[in-house]
């Protein structure tokens, strides 16, 4: 298959999401090195783009070169060690695989399990710290992608100050849709990935790590168990000494900077309103037609939409209707999910009322 013959899709699955024109202009942009002066200078202004839809003035905060589970092994990665411990709330696939991936380096994984569809209580995750005080961290899935869960982060992020444990938060899926706002909850280290809200292909992996997390790195006694992820060693490029580390994918991080510039003229505070502004729309019309929300009532994300179907209707046949007829993709379930849900994003440049219309508009067709 020639590359010119793919078929452009609505993307309204649970990512990637749509790209806009500017973006894949950006990409197009003449490759240059990953020391040119030029990039170096695009490499600063996306660092401090990240920093504002983080909401954080953490130095350490970058674009890693992988996607974002990638980013998920490397903020775990950087501030476990063997034989520390974890907290990690599990509801659903991605608290799931964060206890999995700490298992796998050897940490004690503590899991708070809750129900799918439903968010980890912080007193729970309180008490659990209460029972482990000597956690190195807590981790919590900010938007868990396979339920539309929007997990509460305050209450412990309030807790952990005044302790040595560090909070992790899973964000790929509410990086630039809703607020994160990772110094003022007291997150210390916090990932995400391009291709949901920001609307950049998947690629890139943002990152930030907060001072008392660095100060963990520096203290570590045995090195990171990933020299590709290790932040000790990427930081050299990111600061004024620009030590070599890997040669950064040029043209995906032009992606990223074109897309933290289309962020920054939309303004934060009205990408949040027009992702909850569609995404509630979307979710009051699909009620009217029979569907079910699937998420805990007060804590949906706007942006990623989990439902079950209509009493009777088969959710896979359906689902490929609108990808083969209307070109409109949508995710199915996963896990206990499988079968019986549908996830529908409107993220990004994907956040409108004619991405609503349309979808609307062949959903009642496949359901006719």
């Amino acid at each position: 298959m020639n590359v010119a013959d793919v078929r452009a899709r609505l993307l309204l699955g649970p990512g990637p999401s749509p790209v806009d024109e500017r973006i894949l202009r950006a990409m197009a942009a003449p490759t240059v090195g990953h020391l040119d002066p030029q990039f170096l200078t695009l490499m600063d202004e996306v660092a401090e783009g990240l920093r504002t839809v983080f909401g954080t003035g953490n130095r350490t905060t970058f674009p890693l070169s992988a996607t974002g589970s990638a980013g998920m092994e490397a903020a775990l990665a950087n501030v476990l060690e063997p034989g520390d411990t974890a907290i990690v709330g599990v509801n659903g696939v991605f608290g799931g695989r964060l206890a999995e991936m700490a298992r796998r380096m050897g940490a004690e994984v503590v899991t708070l399990e809750a129900e799918w569809g439903r968010v980890v209580d912080p007193e729970a995750v309180i008490e659990a710290h209460r029972a482990h005080p000597g956690a190195r961290l807590v981790a919590l899935v900010h938007a868990e992608t396979s339920t539309g869960v929007w997990q509460p982060l305050d209450e412990v992020g309030a807790y952990l100050r005044d302790t040595e444990t560090l909070l992790v938060a899973d964000t790929v899926t509410s990086l630039g849709g809703v607020p994160v706002e990772v110094d003022r909850v007291g997150i210390d280290v916090a990932y995400a990935g391009t291709q949901k809200c920001l609307g950049v292909p998947p690629g890139l992996a943002p990152l930030t790590f907060s001072a008392r997390a660095m100060e963990r790195i520096e203290r570590r006694g045995r090195p990171c168990q990933s020299w590709y992820e290790d932040v000790s060693l990427i930081s050299g490029y990111l600061g004024a000494e620009r030590r070599y580390h890997h040669t950064a994918p040029i043209n995906m991080v032009y992606a990223l900077h074109e897309g933290l510039r289309i962020v920054a003229e939309e303004g934060l505070q009205a990408r949040f309103a027009r992702h909850l502004e569609v995404g509630r729309r979307l979710q009051n019309e699909l009620v009217e037609r029979g569907f079910t929300l699937f998420a805990q009532q007060g804590h949906r994300l706007p942006q990623l939409t989990s439902v079950l179907l209509p009493e009777g209707r088969d959710e896979a046949p359906l689902r490929r209707r609108l990808l083969e007829e209307f070109d409109i993709e949508v995710g199915g379930g996963l896990g206990p999910g499988k079968g019986k849900l549908w996830r529908i994003g409107l993220m990004g440049a994907g956040a409108t009322h004619e991405s609503v219309d349309r979808l609307l508009e062949a959903v009642d067709r496949v359901l006719a």
